[in-house]
């Protein structure tokens, strides 16, 4: 048999079919980065202006009238920093040792299906509902004042499920040869999943990470409920009023339909915008210097 009788020559039926194929998936692709676009360029064209004066950055709006040139939104950034902080130092130990529980522990235990079970409740829980939740418990029945704390124990409670999920994938990934060969080497279980297990799966973790961060740092609910806006900047995130960026965007747009007003709106939302973008690009910076190659 010689080599062109080998080769069988592709129909013209399955030609246009694989020619159907690729239109329809560049077609998908297309439309689901279309309103990405324009949503980002829509932010981008309405608050550029208010991003690019240096008074946005270093100035709060104390004293500042919404209708009028001048302030900044400095108290909101911080805000927003603050109350985001707090919630990963409390949600990202949790996650984590809750995920690797689930995979290296748990083996089918009753402890580990209910861990899961609740893990999968938590994951669909509207950040109203875990607003108004915290907000019984921490202000209505042990009698906290509103602050910015009250919101991070809000967030914990959307960010935790998430950083699960995610680090738990991400662990189910790592080959299970490399824990074998750990065994074999004499390393206990601790020590090769804090050596060989999470260091390889490092750059999932800090991403599923970040999109956790990203997430809880636009909720709005919870600051609408927990904490009192101010125009000043407040770093005691215990105590008195505390803005954010979400606060802020819905204080502006009950404030009317000014030009100064719309500018500080659109302002807002592409300064969430880059923080958001400034985390990620940050998080993959970190995968990919500090994560193991296989």
């Amino acid at each position: 048999m010689t080599t062109t009788e080998m080769f069988v020559p592709i129909s013209t039926t399955r030609k246009a079919k694989d020619k159907v194929a690729t239109v329809l998936i560049y077609g998908t692709m297309v439309l689901a980065l279309l309103p990405l676009v324009w949503l980002l360029a829509t932010v981008v064209m309405n608050g550029l202006s208010a991003v690019l004066d240096p008074a946005w950055w270093g100035f709060d709006m104390a004293g500042q009238p919404v209708n009028r040139a001048g302030g900044g939104i400095a108290h909101a950034i911080i805000g927003t920093l603050v109350q985001v902080a707090v919630t990963s130092i409390i949600s990202i130990p949790i996650g984590v040792l809750t995920a690797i529980y689930l995979v290296e522990y748990a083996n089918g235990s009753l402890l580990g299906r209910v861990t899961t079970f609740m893990v999968d409740i938590l994951t669909g829980v509207p950040s109203i509902v875990a607003a108004l939740f915290v907000y019984a418990m921490w202000i209505t029945m042990f009698g906290f004042n509103r602050s910015g704390f009250a919101v991070s124990i809000a967030l914990v409670l959307l960010m935790v499920p998430i950083i699960v999920r995610n680090t738990e994938e991400m662990l189910r990934i790592v080959p299970m040869e490399l824990r074998e060969a750990s065994y074999a080497l004499g390393v206990p279980k601790w020590k090769t999943i804090c050596t060989i297990v999470l260091p390889t799966a490092l750059s999932g973790i800090v991403t599923g990470i970040m999109l956790a961060v990203a997430r809880v740092m636009g909720e709005s609910a919870p600051v609408l409920i927990l904490v009192g806006s101010t125009p000043i900047i407040n770093w005691n995130v215990f105590e008195g009023n505390q803005n954010s960026l979400p606060l802020f965007m819905l204080q502006m747009y009950g404030a009317g339909s000014s030009d100064y007003v719309l500018q500080r709106l659109w302002g807002t939302a592409l300064t969430l915008v880059l923080l958001v973008a400034f985390l990620m690009l940050s998080a993959r910076f970190i995968s990919k210097k500090f994560s193991v190659k296989l």
